[in-house]
């Protein structure tokens, strides 16, 4: 809105100020509800994710999402998208968006078949390295663990690769140290066996 040319300059900018300050929000200040259908855009809004190594968020523990949130937030854990997204966000939001999340409908398992010999050396591996003393015997996550079961099985396959090179920071070393023995074809198969998981 223009103002009148006839006022003093100083009157002006005293104007437009209040002006601005009466304005509508920004459109690019969303709402909390508004990030949460950002977050289920990407992510799947039925808790399970249809996009190459995004992760499903359905059934996830709050304080798992409360975590992730706090670090993309802090820019302690480096994935741009993610970091814009959180870029701002208040601890109260984040916890509400980490309780909303939870409630989502844990993901489904995929329509296909597993790889017999796959799936089996995967439930092998996951036994052997304890997976499931952390994240719950039927791997549907607790606390900060995440859940696992019917995960997408591609964004398994990068977690496990970026924890064990340390592209990605855990809570504590314990991810990098299980993983580190393993070669990548281990972390395929063990991958394919949480995906399938039945």
């Amino acid at each position: 809105m223009a103002l009148p040319s006839a006022l003093p300059s100083r009157l002006r900018l005293v104007v437009a100020l209040l002006l601005l300050c009466c304005m509508p929000r920004a459109p690019w200040a969303l709402s909390i509800e508004a990030r949460l259908e950002q977050c289920l855009s990407c992510h799947g809004a039925s808790g399970r994710s249809e996009n190459a190594e995004v992760p499903s968020l359905g059934g996830q523990p709050p304080l798992f999402v409360t975590i992730e949130l706090f670090m993309f937030r802090e820019k302690q854990r480096r994935v741009e998208v993610m970091n814009e997204f959180a870029k701002g966000l208040a601890n109260e939001e984040i916890s509400w968006l980490a309780e909303r999340i939870s409630r989502i409908p844990p993901p489904k398992p995929p329509s296909d078949p597993p790889d017999p010999m796959r799936y089996e050396r995967g439930r092998e591996l996951a036994r052997l390295h304890r997976c499931a003393s952390c994240h719950n015997p039927d791997f549907s996550g607790r606390e900060q663990m995440a859940r696992l079961v019917h995960q997408r099985e591609d964004y398994l396959i990068k977690a496990m690769r970026d924890y064990k090179s340390g592209a990605r920071p855990g809570y504590d070393p314990a991810m990098a140290s299980v993983l580190y023995p393993l070669q990548d074809a281990d972390l395929r198969d063990l991958a394919h066996y949480l995906a399938f998981l039945h």
